[in-house]
């Protein structure tokens, strides 16, 4: 069984900000109230790619849900109104 190149890589608070295209100050915060995995080695925040990568998906789908549910809840209040 093969690894890809990235499987396994662990990366610094700057690299996971340049990776999500944020600012390293919005990792630390996302970091430091678990909203997204990380482990502190020696003090210092690190981060598993395939982690990201994980959380990434499971973002997208959330707001993929979220989208649906709104969708969803739309249509009954429209259908609820035709019928008054």
């Amino acid at each position: 069984m093969s690894k890809s190149p990235n499987e396994g890589e662990i990366l610094t608070i700057k690299e996971v900000a340049e990776y999500l295209k944020v600012t390293e100050r919005t990792i630390y915060r996302l970091a430091a109230v678990k909203k997204i995995p990380a482990f502190k080695v020696g003090g210092t925040w690190r981060f598993s790619r395939a982690d990201i990568d994980g959380w990434i998906k499971l973002q997208s789908m959330d707001a993929l849900d979220a989208g649906r549910e709104g969708a969803d809840s739309a249509k009954s209040e429209s259908k609820e109104g035709r019928r008054k």
